[in-house]
């Protein structure tokens, strides 16, 4: 649960800067080193006019939450992420009420003899300074900021619908403080590798893309744009081979984009310039991180690299 540290540009009435058109989106977005194909960069700057939060699905390692955070950083405002795992409840994406430094200030009001009676030292316990603002909460009150939901898939049908109020109201009620409602809509990503089906309210909610893998070219492309001092026919050795082992070899695992990316800095960073069964032998552990797949893998290799 992180906020980026980024500068924010808004418009003069604090909502978000948006692209003028898909093309500017994309451009910004490829200033950053993320790759948009045309679909998705038209849902997402759909998303941005429409201020409607937009849940990603597709495999691991398509680029999901990269995307959040491309998005932040090119419409230069706070990234704030929240991790959903299982179990996780409302308290932990909202707030939270310091209790040790609530403790320290009943003891300090005795010493200094100052609580003059019960209600009001009770009633000062619940002041601004001892509240933990959470994910969503942060995202509230400093939007304009990303707030990327990311693998809601993991969380349970009841946050689902905490999720589904607040995203529909921008706004959460704490008791002894009030009503807070954001002075302008985050940015809402959500993502989902689809372990098990999305409520269909929260989907109404949304805007949705399927985030495939990129194809060769594009992933040649990301490779060059992001790891520049890997050459062309290291990247496109990679790619080619990082392809066949997503749809030819039924791995446990298929690696993303960002094992593709690893293998290829690897390999240069060995002096590798042409892939062979050797180097890819030695370096599988960049692009694959189960035993049975690398065994596969390992007896494949003289196949792939004919």
């Amino acid at each position: 649960m992180t906020a980026s540290p980024t500068p924010t540009q808004a418009e003069p009435d604090g909502s978000v800067h948006v692209p003028e058109d898909v093309a500017d989106l994309v451009r910004r977005l490829g200033a950053t080193g993320y790759l948009a194909d045309e679909s998705l960069a038209t849902i997402v700057w759909l998303a941005l006019h429409m201020q409607r939060p937009l849940l990603l699905e597709g495999e691991p390692g398509t680029g999901k939450t990269a995307l959040a955070e491309a998005v932040a950083a090119a419409l230069e405002i706070p990234l704030i992420r929240l991790q959903c795992y299982e179990g996780i409840d409302a308290t932990q994406a909202l707030y939270d009420w310091d209790f040790p430094r609530q403790i320290l200030h009943l003891r300090a009001l005795e010493a200094a003899g100052t609580a003059t009676n019960v209600a009001q030292a009770e009633s000062s316990l619940f002041d601004e300074r001892f509240l933990l603002a959470r994910p969503v909460l942060q995202a509230l009150r400093e939007a304009p900021a990303v707030l990327l939901v990311d693998e809601v898939d993991r969380a349970d049908d009841e946050f689902e619908a905490f999720l589904l109020e607040v995203l529909s109201t921008y706004q959460v009620s704490i008791p002894e403080l009030g009503t807070i409602t954001a002075a302008t809509p985050p940015v809402v990503f959500l993502t989902s590798n689809r372990t098990r089906e999305i409520h269909d309210a929260l989907k109404r909610r949304c805007l949705y893309h399927w985030v495939e893998h990129p194809g060769l070219d594009r992933e040649v492309q990301i490779v060059r744009t992001r790891a520049p001092e890997v050459s062309q026919t290291l990247a496109e050795q990679v790619v080619r081979v990082v392809q066949r082992l997503r749809d030819g070899e039924a791995l446990l695992k298929p690696p993303g984009v960002a094992e593709t990316l690893d293998w290829a800095r690897a390999l240069h960073r060995l002096g590798t310039e042409q892939l062979d069964v050797a180097a890819a032998a030695a370096t599988l552990g960049a692009v694959v991180k189960y035993r049975e797949d690398a065994q596969r893998v390992r007896q494949a290799l003289d196949r792939m690299l004919a």
